[in-house]
């Protein structure tokens, strides 16, 4: 009971702490091409994330379940996800692994979109046997394992060991029969920990990053004695994406989650190097707040968006924004030169041969 009262007030608290409109995805533009010599209509928004093939890169990222109250939306999430193809991943399903009578809020996923991509979810505290469960659950396609060690420290019943979680990560990934996914909450990852993570053999990261929803802020909420400095901790995920790049990173995909809004911000993200995007708090606001008709319409906005981009920018293909000259300025300017990154580099990609 205390856990499914948790899921409900984490959604509560999501929905009243969002974040302001501004974010540092703003921190980034684009060079205007004015001869693109290309047709909106020739562009693609397929992603490739092996051994995923996605028709769309925005995942609807893990958010709710393990409480009834939050199965309604759920099943609205996957309903959306397949009526535009997007892969979705449950909110961690540790809740029902013990406690039975909440499986539904996770198995509506897999009802309402029998044949989509869906991802099972657990934090890193997880044995092989809970994910093999996991995965079985819910018939999922992939397992994302979350990292949470802020949340965990600022929630009054949260975890405070986080000894061993590398080695776990490692077990299950070497254990599932599925791809495993290893993602941040919200406050973003280091050169350091993508690294790590790579070199356990974990081959899509999700670098998670401030900016979207704070959930330094939601256990603030739920805290009698809150510890408000700690709100602004971590990188946000432009950030964390030019960390990724001063990694050797053979074959690792990067998902970008934290703070997009629409589909220039989705395209931002692709020109850094994630080969995805998660989105998350908007679609929570979206379909706890209007009809499911403008939550269809909301994500169609946000690909007509990323194709608008696309034309102006003069890319077909989502691989190629990779190439396409972003001026990064403002706080991520400064924080990533402290940190080594050079953005004029990113100010200079049209200088090269495509």
């Amino acid at each position: 009971m205390e856990r499914s009262k948790r899921k409900v007030e984490h959604i509560e608290y999501a929905l009243a702490t969002a974040e302001a409109h501004r974010n540092a995805w703003d921190d980034l533009s684009f060079v205007p091409n004015s001869l693109p010599n290309i047709s909106y209509g020739n562009t693609k928004v397929e992603a490739d994330i092996p051994p995923f093939r996605l028709s769309s890169p925005f995942l609807i990222n893990a958010m709710t379940g393990g409480a009834a109250a939050v199965t309604e939306i759920n099943r609205l999430l996957a309903i959306v996800a397949r009526e535009k193809g997007l892969a979705m991943a449950v909110g961690s399903q540790m809740a029902a692994l013990r406690d039975p009578a909440v499986v539904e809020s996770y198995a509506v996923v897999r009802r309402e979109n029998p044949d989509g991509i869906v991802f099972a979810n657990l934090g890193a505290e997880a044995t092989v046997e809970e994910a093999q469960r996991a995965v079985e659950m819910i018939r999922a396609d992939g397992l994302q394992i979350h990292l949470n060690v802020m949340q965990e420290l600022l929630m009054p019943e949260g975890d405070r060991d986080f000894t061993g979680y590398l080695e776990r990560i490692r077990a299950i990934r070497e254990a599932l029969g599925v791809p495993v996914i290893v993602k941040e909450v919200g406050f973003g990852m280091s050169r350091r920990t993508i690294e790590q993570l790579a070199s356990a053999g974990v081959s899509i990261i999700d670098v998670g990053g401030r900016g979207g929803t704070n959930f330094a802020k939601v256990e603030n909420q739920r805290h009698s004695a809150p510890l408000t400095m700690f709100e602004s901790w971590g990188l946000s995920a432009p950030e964390s994406l030019l960390e990724a790049d001063n990694c050797r990173l053979d074959g690792v995909r990067l998902i970008a989650t934290g703070g997009i809004r629409h589909g220039l911000d989705a395209a931002k993200a692709l020109a850094l190097g994630a080969s995805a995007v998660g989105v998350a708090g908007a679609l929570l606001h979206l379909v706890t707040n209007v009809p499911l008709e403008a939550c269809l319409a909301a994500v169609d906005a946000w690909h007509h968006q990323l194709r608008v981009a696309m034309t102006a920018l003069g890319v077909s293909e989502l691989i190629e924004l990779q190439r396409v000259p972003v001026l990064i300025t403002g706080v991520t300017a400064e924080r990533a030169r402290l940190r080594g990154c050079k953005p004029e580099r990113y100010a200079r990609w049209d200088e090269e041969p495509f």
